[in-house]
């Protein structure tokens, strides 16, 4: 017979899709990105090719400041930051379209070396909210008519390393731009199977 307590339980995830968040297809990247130049969202456009680039968690690039991607004047072309959830360092690229969509952002808003490269609305001792952040994806990916149930933060993360894997098959490749410590996290991160996995593995040259 169950308790009461039991009766009313509702499991956390009744009437919500779970699983892994699809990454964007290149023309949904094109499609964003155009979008956002149009409407001339600086900080959308900084903020949307610094994620492709990094690969970040969302946590990870909230909380980067100017300094982190830039020398002086200068926007870095490589940039190396602290895992919060590993606290394990990994590089990413910063290619030429993101350097100038960061270069405007930061020049428009008068940002300093220590301050958060996207700062909170509310205050600029704060960075933008992993929960904010959020919120602006999904506004990202129903702009050009994607599911948001289907699309999150962590698209933004896995879709150029996705692209990667497709046309080099290179796991490890994908691991160290992910800065997974396992091989088995980054198979199950891309969603491909382990054996197929392990094959390409055994045949890459690292």
């Amino acid at each position: 017979m169950n308790t009461p307590s039991e009766k009313h339980h509702s499991p956390w995830n009744k009437g919500k899709l779970v699983g892994q968040k699809h990454p964007l297809r290149l023309k949904d990247v094109w499609a964003i990105r155009v979008r956002l130049q149009l409407n001339n969202r600086q900080r959308d456009l900084a903020l949307f090719e610094l994620a492709i680039d990094s690969k970040l968690r969302a946590c990870d690039l909230v909380a980067l400041h100017v300094r982190d991607v830039s020398h002086g004047d200068m926007i870095s072309s490589r940039a190396i930051v602290m895992q919060r959830k590993t606290q394990r360092p990994v590089q990413f690229e910063i290619t030429e379209k993101t350097r100038g969509a960061l270069r405007q952002w930061i020049k428009n808003e008068s940002l300093g070396m220590d301050d958060f490269l996207f700062p909170s609305r509310k205050s600029r001792q704060l960075h933008l909210s992993t929960r904010q952040y959020a919120r602006i994806v999904k506004n990202w990916v129903t702009s050009i008519g994607l599911d948001s149930s289907s699309y999150g933060t962590h698209s933004l993360r896995r879709t150029k390393v996705t692209i990667i894997y497709r046309q080099t098959k290179n796991l490890r490749a994908v691991q160290l731009l992910l800065g997974h410590t396992k091989l088995e996290s980054t198979v199950r991160y891309l969603g491909i199977e382990v054996d197929d996995a392990l094959i390409m593995a055994e045949q890459t040259d690292v």
